[in-house]
């Protein structure tokens, strides 16, 4: 009986995934959906993952307060009402062609995540052995990927299948007015998707109330193994919270930019629309073989060392070659980190009693790696070029092998 409701509650997390990724990989699209519609450069257009992801670090030690209050289940439902919240504002947003107003509802949205975020990886984690933690956390990868690929096809079906004729040869076009109708009959086919997407959020909540999902409480007088009182005592949490901003850093910059790094090489966007597919793919790949041998055959900790030597040689790869080989190297990179996450969530959060609610906040927080790196891709991008802009996820690599060979064995500060 406990094995069953412990199965179903998975299954609802693994719903909750699903929201994540639908919602996360949408800026694939986003990004050059409000370039165009915005009139942004490559710059600006990076504040698009950046609204997004900066919402985790403001917001995760809130959320960490939050949960406290309302437990993991409450706080799960709060958070899907609030990125429903940010689903609605995209209408005013498109309404009146507003960049400002677009990268609130992104920062809602976000809020909203990082609440879900914060209640949910450590259920997941919590739920059963740590052994297998990364094997749980790999099947919510799933449901969060393929989630990711559904609404990539989606929303570009969406935005641009109706509009796409009227995009061409519209940087020949010199008419102010006429420039500006076409715009802003692109910006207004957003608006019905995001109207969608709250109704399903809030039908999610009700979903929830009803599932009665069991609450798990950590003992706040259990004492950690090393017998420490102060979450600042456990080094390998806080290398693990940098391995995070790393990882997310490089995984957005990774998918989200495909398709303007692709429109950049004059790859038609009826192709490129598939790249982030193609990434999300090879993540869902990543993802079941990482179920298939964490931790039967290879450690958590070994899977993420491979993983990052294998990021660090295709990017590698992909700064050495330009075009499609550039291209399939990049979308591989996605394949290098799956297990990632999987794996620095559970060398991380070990053995910390009643600080993990709080460690969990931190990783969250550490979420804005997929804020600060993109936004440094893209002045790189205006500076030099799209392709060598990915010289930026060179160093989040090397800290990965780092963080996987020495530092999260580090248990205290000397």
């Amino acid at each position: 009986m406990l094995k069953n409701k412990s199965s179903f509650s998975i299954f609802i997390i693994g719903a909750l995934f699903f929201v994540f990724g639908f919602v996360t990989w949408l800026n694939s699209v986003l990004i050059p959906f409000l370039k165009t519609a915005c009139e942004l450069t490559a710059s600006e257009a990076s504040l698009v993952p950046f609204a997004f992801y900066i919402s985790y670090f403001v917001m995760a030690i809130p959320s960490s307060v939050i949960l406290k209050r309302t437990g993991f289940t409450n706080g799960m439902m709060l958070g899907l009402i609030i990125m429903a919240i940010g689903s609605l504002v995209f209408v005013p947003a498109a309404l009146n062609r507003n960049y400002l107003l677009f990268l609130i509802g992104l920062f809602t949205q976000g809020t909203g995540l990082a609440l879900l975020q914060t209640a949910s990886n450590p259920y997941v984690t919590i739920l059963g052995p740590i052994e297998s933690a990364a094997q749980r956390i790999s099947i919510m990868g799933i449901c969060n990927k393929i989630a990711g690929m559904i609404g990539i096809l989606i929303l570009f079906s969406a935005l641009f299948s109706s509009t796409e004729h009227l995009l061409v040869d519209f940087d020949s076009i010199t008419n102010v007015a006429l420039r500006e109708k076409i715009l802003q009959q692109l910006s207004n086919s957003v608006i019905f998707p995001y109207l969608i997407m709250a109704a399903v959020l809030l039908g999610l909540v009700l979903f929830i109330k009803m599932a009665k999902l069991p609450e798990i409480y950590e003992d706040e007088k259990e004492v950690t193994k090393s017998g420490a009182d102060s979450i600042f005592a456990y080094p390998y949490l806080w290398f693990g919270i940098i391995a995070i901003f790393f990882y997310v850093g490089v995984e957005v910059v990774a998918i989200d930019y495909l398709i303007v790094y692709a429109n950049d090489l004059q790859i038609s966007t009826n192709i490129s629309k598939y790249y982030p597919v193609a990434a999300l793919s090879a993540l869902v790949v990543g993802y079941v073989i990482g179920i298939t041998l964490v931790p039967k055959v290879i450690s958590q900790r070994m899977s993420l060392l491979f993983n990052a030597f294998l990021g660090l040689t295709l990017t590698i790869i992909a700064l050495s070659f330009m075009g499609i080989a550039s291209i399939y190297a990049i979308i591989g990179l996605s394949f290098a980190h799956a297990i990632m996450w999987p794996a620095i969530w559970p060398l991380s959060i070990h053995n910390l009693g009643r600080h993990t609610k709080l460690a969990s906040a931190f990783m969250i927080m550490a979420i804005a790696g997929g804020a600060v790196l993109p936004l440094i891709y893209g002045a790189v991008a205006d500076k030099i070029s799209t392709h060598w802009a990915y010289v930026v996820m060179l160093p989040g690599y090397i800290y990965l092998i780092v963080f996987a060979t020495v530092l999260c064995k580090i248990k205290k500060w000397k």
